[in-house]
């Protein structure tokens, strides 16, 4: 007899379970591939805010509000420059749903019958590589959240207008020291002139 044949069934069940609990299978991968580094574009920025919230686009076609995505909205603030824009990214896929500078013009104003979501347009939305106006609300789980995000909103569109405000007042000192090199270059060039005629 065989060595099965002579030990209890018990005890060769038991070792077969052994046997299937325990491999030991290792596999190496045919090719190594390197570690990819991609880019957000939001390296150079602060997150000052971001909740969760669902963005819809007004369709001008269809007369009709469209979902644009679910995700968590953020105003990001540039390190260098200290611009504040809107980004917003699907859940998952992190496909970007909106993406805008706020500017002084942006106005929210609350969606008919609710407290709880904000309606806004955007005269450059760049979304999948393409600069387009848009009509767009958001809305979030409760009123709360709704209130919070109007003030970040409204604080980020007051530093935005300061910035842009401050960038005009300093292009027309540049634009009074322009005419003045100008003129002491113009009177140079007559002065110029003048000793050629005398020399001839």
């Amino acid at each position: 007899m065989s060595e099965l044949e002579n030990k209890p069934v018990a005890a060769v069940e038991e070792a077969q379970e052994e046997e299937v609990e325990s491999p030991d299978v290792h596999f190496k991968p045919i090719v190594e591939l390197a570690d990819v580094v991609v880019k957000t574009h939001e390296e150079d920025e602060n997150e000052i805010f971001k909740m969760r919230a669902k963005l819809f686009r007004f369709d001008q076609e269809a007369k009709e509000w469209k979902e644009r995505g679910t995700g968590d909205v953020k105003l990001l603030k540039h390190k260098e420059n200290s611009k504040i824009r809107l980004l917003m990214r699907r859940d998952k896929t992190l496909k970007v749903c909106a993406n805008h500078y706020i500017t002084e013009e942006m106005v929210l104003s609350p969606n008919v019958g609710s407290d709880r979501s904000w309606v806004w347009n955007v005269a450059a939305d760049l979304v999948d590589d393409e600069v387009e106006r848009q009509l767009l609300a958001i809305r979030f789980a409760n009123s709360e959240n709704a209130g919070k995000f109007k003030v970040a909103f409204e604080d980020a569109r007051d530093s935005n207008k300061k910035l842009a405000g401050s960038a005009t007042e300093s292009k027309p000192k540049e634009d009074e020291e322009k005419p003045k090199e100008a003129e002491e270059k113009s009177e140079d060039a007559e002065e110029k002139s003048e000793e050629a005629e005398k020399k001839d």
